[in-house]
Formats: structure tokens, sequence, C-alpha cells
């Protein structure tokens, strides 16, 4: 499997593990695609070892959780810096998720959770001491993640 070049099978399977990894089994999608359990397991399994499928994770509520402040810390690194500090930013703690943007100032996206604002205060100063200049935090209110329905789309 080359990069890109997933067929409708693979993409389907993609589509199905987007909407719930965790309750929807190999024979759950065996079943909406006419196909056996153990072809679409085979599957999963290689575009886990492609590295495709990086990972499954967990959609979190993180205001129940006890974590009221869910924020997007923006930040500008030096583009020859930006996938180290992105990577060292991902170790602070208290941050759930960081984006590498390839264009513009605003081109590491950190976002973080924390109880009172002094966690959202030391986590800004940890990114500042790596060498990343915050640009603008954002309160997040909520966010929803959704599958892909590119997936589902015929080829051209």
């Amino acid at each position: 499997m080359r990069d890109g070049e997933l067929d409708a099978t693979d993409r389907s399977i993609l589509y199905y593990l987007q909407q719930d990894a965790r309750r929807t089994s190999s024979n759950d999608i065996a079943e909406k695609l006419g196909l056996s359990s153990s072809t679409v397991r085979t599957r999963i399994n290689k575009l886990e070892d492609e590295g495709i499928i990086r990972g499954y994770h967990i959609d979190i509520d993180y205001d129940l959780a006890g974590y009221p402040l869910y924020t997007k810390i923006i930040c500008t690194a030096p583009v020859t810096e930006r996938d180290r500090l992105a990577n060292e930013a991902r170790e602070v703690h208290g941050v759930t998720a960081v984006r590498e943007i390839m264009t513009g100032k605003r081109n590491v996206y950190v976002n973080a959770i924390g109880r009172t604002h002094d966690d959202l205060n030391r986590i800004a100063e940890e990114l500042d001491g790596l060498g990343l200049d915050i640009v603008d935090e954002q309160i997040i209110r909520d966010e929803y993640v959704c599958p892909y329905h590119g997936f589902l789309e015929d080829e051209d």
C-alpha cells in the first residue's frame, strides 16, 4: 500500500472505526461491507502496521471530568525549530494535543486543560520557556469530533 492509495474497502473500514472504534468490531464492519471478519481484521492490522491508523483515542468531556478550562494556545515557532518545539510541547503537563501548521506565523496550536487559571498560566509559561512565542489564547467551550464522510464516497 503506497501513501494515499487506499481502496474503497480500506476507506470504509476507516469510516466505521471513526464513528466509534471502541464499540465497532471486525464482525460489525464485515457485516456492513459483505466481507469476512478475518478479512476486516487483516486489513485493520495492515492499516495499523502502515501507520495509517495511529491509535485509538477517547473523546473526553473535560468539564465533566473536573477540568473546566479547555484552551487553545496559538504559538509561533521558527520554522527550523517547529517540529522539535511541537514535540516538546506535548510533554507539558496539561497539554492534550499539538498541531503543526505549515504556513503563516501562527504555526503551532496547543490544546490544554486545567482546573484553574493558574494551571493555564503555568502551561503558557512552560511553552514560552521552550521557545514558543504565544500569539493568542482561546477558551474552548466544547469540541466535537466526527468521522470523515469522504471515506465512503466513490472514487473518481
